[in-house]
């Protein structure tokens, strides 16, 4: 601004004046227009002071906005992405919703004012000579900066410029998105920033995927940095994994084409593919491209095993993996030569259980992703510490050398029981900095794909922040989560979550992703410890009391305890804490567990949770189970307590304790591992001696059937009876109506009701279906038997 003087030049020549008295009046016009410049010179150097005064206390930084007006505008590309759109939209109506202001939109076209919020690959950066490396953002990648006047959120060539708006909305506004229903929108008249100097941010795992139920939501997935889709899909996979069956299904080819399918044990039976057969390479190719055409967009497809362990040992195939050291010669051998034939496409395969081993000398095209699965380590302490799952850590590093893409897919819930507590929460991000040490960058965190599940939306939140920055403060993360979530809850639930994991890490014990309740009973879930852990909720119910709506969150969260403690009662009957006890010498239902099931349940369902263990047992599933048991009761039968012996399975392929496990009184209930005497590829013959003659009129036994895992009801059960367990006559046959597609949870009772018959010697025949067939998933492998008790009345 240029300054401006003004001289004031009196002329005195008239103080010379003939006429007396007349200068006075001639002098009055100047000496007033004297007093107006020289007051209004002061005024204008009091302004000036008064203004060096406000600005000492003035806010430090930009005021995007005062009220509901601002000054600002937010500054689009003159060609901008979708995604730049959408992060300019989302800007503008969380800056409303926090102050009432509306910041136009408008293209980088428009003449320059200075108050700008520029968004994406803008040329207004280029215009202000602000030095953006692009290339280095590279899809996801931000920078958040400011000048004097100007913000700049400038982002990568995918969901760069919308992953910076999300950031610059939590970091530097005071938002939050705990879960799709639960935000937080801070109210505030004006909306300062301060001086931002080079914000940048690009994320190390490419790829991020929760899988958590909780997560599936449109806003959730942009506003945490996720690429799974709002179903839980990825639209950049064509397929996903175990797809040989897919690429070459079983109940078309098998019957026709054994040589097709693998050799185990000296027979082709369709459990996986024969890999170093040159018309299954044929068939799998033409189909793979029928699929691709199908799906062109799709990037990545899946030629990947079944989920069994029967790979195929003929002679070719064996002479491969001999070679490499490990199955996965045969199959990298065999997927390198599919994705030859699609240059453009990534083909991904698994390096999974048999196959997890890399191969000594052949290595992965360039076009060929890793799929490597971490199923078998161990969750109560990070992997790289150890030393069981050392081995995991070499395939992770030997993977690393020899591949250019490699996905993780990490377990983080207990898949028999998502409901149960799994501390596991300390692991989470020494194993993803781990991961991305050792050249990861994709990571699947396959969480619970039902609604519901211990602590689900803590551990989709913290796996969200921690897949885009490992080196996050977890501790913040985690108060900042239950704090927001919980509200005056959230201490007591962050002290119940930490007293759980001391008594974990105190307990030496393992923490397995197929554990139990009761495997947890000599570590974090001892029968003594739930004193404690309750009062941590009875305290944290207490605080939000006055709150129904965070009270039901809360009430959620302890779902897991009350979960434990009828797993636990239902495992041990009639132990302490067990579901029954005597009373006057009768076996009553112990009050403490009938009083849990029903609130359980009615909270599960109106939670809308699906199912407590992994494709099974939904809430009211659960609910009838426990009833079944109920209803049961402890049976002190005929057969109470008497010998069995058996005539097939061998009984020495049996636990020790099988011969009791029969009449002992205990049922089974909803989970295969909790009181079933299992076996498998033989029928069951079991012969139980009265010890003396008796009226029977009514025989019993309960089977279980998983179908995904071979756990398979009996095509048939006969029962006979004898006085001298020699000659036996048939008392009764029911056949099993059920089919075998069932992959959930199922348990059925066998009863045979007769005329009353004299005998002691009482006769079990449970005929197994034998090998499954070809389109199931366990192909060609022998059905399981899972009997829990015969009941003879």
């Amino acid at each position: 601004m240029k300054r401006v003087t003004f001289k004031l030049g009196l002329n005195t020549s008239w103080m010379n004046s003939p006429k007396p008295g007349s200068h006075y009046l001639l002098a009055l016009p100047f000496v007033i227009l004297s007093v107006f410049i020289l007051l209004n010179v002061d005024s204008r150097a009091q302004s000036r002071k008064n203004k060096k005064a406000i600005s000492v206390v003035r806010p430090s930084g930009l005021i995007l906005a005062d009220g509901n007006s601002t000054l600002y505008r937010i500054l689009l590309p003159s060609f901008p992405t979708i995604e730049e759109q959408k992060a300019a939209d989302v800007l503008q109506k969380y800056v409303l919703e926090i102050s009432g202001a509306a910041l136009p939109i408008i293209p980088a076209s428009a003449k320059a004012t200075g108050h700008e919020i520029v968004i994406g690959q803008n040329e207004r950066c280029d215009q202000v000579k602000l030095k953006v490396d692009w290339n280095n953002l590279k899809e996801d990648g931000f920078l958040i900066t400011t000048d004097s006047s100007r913000l700049f959120i400038a982002g990568g060539s995918g969901k760069g410029a919308l992953n910076g708006v999300y950031a610059f909305l939590e970091e530097y506004l005071g938002c939050r998105m705990y879960t799709p229903q639960v935000k937080v929108v801070p109210h505030r008249d004006k909306i300062i920033i301060p001086e931002i100097k080079g914000n940048l941010q690009i994320p190390k795992i490419l790829f991020r995927d929760t899988h958590y139920r909780a997560t599936w939501d449109a806003a959730y997935i942009d506003w945490h940095k996720l690429d799974q889709a709002p179903d839980g899909e990825r639209p950049d996979w064509g397929s996903w994994v175990h797809t040989f069956n897919d690429l070459l299904p079983p109940d078309l080819f098998y019957k026709d084409h054994p040589e097709y399918f693998a050799m185990v044990n000296g027979k082709r039976i369709p459990t996986q593919l024969c890999l170093s057969n040159a018309e299954v390479l044929s068939i799998v190719i033409q189909n793979l491209r029928r699929k691709i055409a199908a799906n062109p967009k799709a990037r990545y497809w899946s030629v990947s095993q079944n989920d069994n362990h029967d790979y195929c040992t003929c002679d070719l195939c064996k002479a491969v993996d001999d070679k490499e050291g490990s199955p996965s010669g045969s199959i990298i051998q065999f997927v390198n030569k599919v994705a030859d034939q699609f240059p453009d496409k990534m083909i991904s395969t698994l390096a999974y259980e048999y196959g997890r081993h890399a191969p000594f000398h052949i290595q992965p095209r360039s076009n060929v992703n890793i799929m490597l699965c971490s199923i078998e380590a161990l969750r109560h302490q990070p992997i790289e510490e150890d030393p069981k799952s050392a081995d995991f850590v070499k395939d992770l590093q030997d993977w690393g050398a020899i591949a250019k893409d490699i996905i993780i897919w990490d377990y983080v819930i207990q898949f028999n029981h998502l409901v149960s507590p799994f501390p596991n929460l300390h692991v989470l991000q020494p194993n993803l900095q781990t991961f991305v040490k050792y050249g990861v960058t994709a990571m699947f965190e396959q969480g619970n794909s039902e609604v519901g599940g211990e602590f689900s939306e803590l551990r989709s939140y913290l796996l969200a922040k921690l897949m885009w920055n490992q080196d996050l403060n977890v501790d913040s993360l985690m108060n900042d989560f239950l704090n927001g979530y919980y509200g005056a809850a959230g201490p007591f639930i962050r002290k119940y979550i930490d007293q759980m994991r001391n008594a974990l890490l105190q307990s030496g014990q393992p923490l397995r992703i197929f554990g139990t309740p009761n495997e947890a009973t000599n570590s974090y879930l001892k029968p003594e410890q739930f004193a404690g852990y309750q009062q941590f909720f009875k305290d944290a119910e207490s605080a939000v009391k006055d709150r129904p709506e965070i009270l039901e969150r809360v009430r959620i969260a302890r779902l897991p305890l009350a979960y434990a403690t009828m797993e636990q009662a239902k495992k041990n009957y009639i132990g302490d804490h067990g579901v029954f006890e005597k009373v006057n010498r009768e076996w009553k239902i112990r009050t403490s567990i009938r009083s849990m099931i029903d609130p359980f349940t009615d909270l599960c369902i109106r939670q809308g949770i699906t199912r407590l263990k992994e494709w099974s047992c939904p809430p009211e599933e659960y609910r009838s189970a426990m009833y079944r048991v109920f209803s049961q009761g402890m049976n002190e039968h005929l057969g109470f307590g008497k010998p069995v012996t058996f005539i097939s399975p061998d009984a020495t392929a049996l636990p020790p304790d099988a011969s009791k496990m029969l009449t002992d009184g205990i049922r089974g209930s909803h989970d295969y591992d909790y009181n079933w005497l299992s076996f498998n590829g033989k029928d069951l013959e079991a012969v139980v001696d009265l010890q003396e003659i008796k009226s029977i009129h009514r025989i019993e036994s309960a089977y279980y059937q998983y179908g995904f895992w071979l756990r398979l009801l009996p095509g048939k059960v006969e029962y006979s009876v004898s006085m001298d367990g020699k000659t036996y006559s048939l008392a009764g046959t029911v056949h099993n109506t059920l089919p075998i597609d069932q992959y959930g949870g199922i348990q059925r009772d066998f009863i045979s009701e007769f005329t009353p018959q004299n005998a002691r010697y009482v006769k079990v025949k449970a005929y197994t279906i034998g090998n499954t067939p070809g389109w199931h998933p366990g192909a060609g492998r022998p059905a399981n038997i899972l009997i829990d008790e015969i009941v003879i009345e």
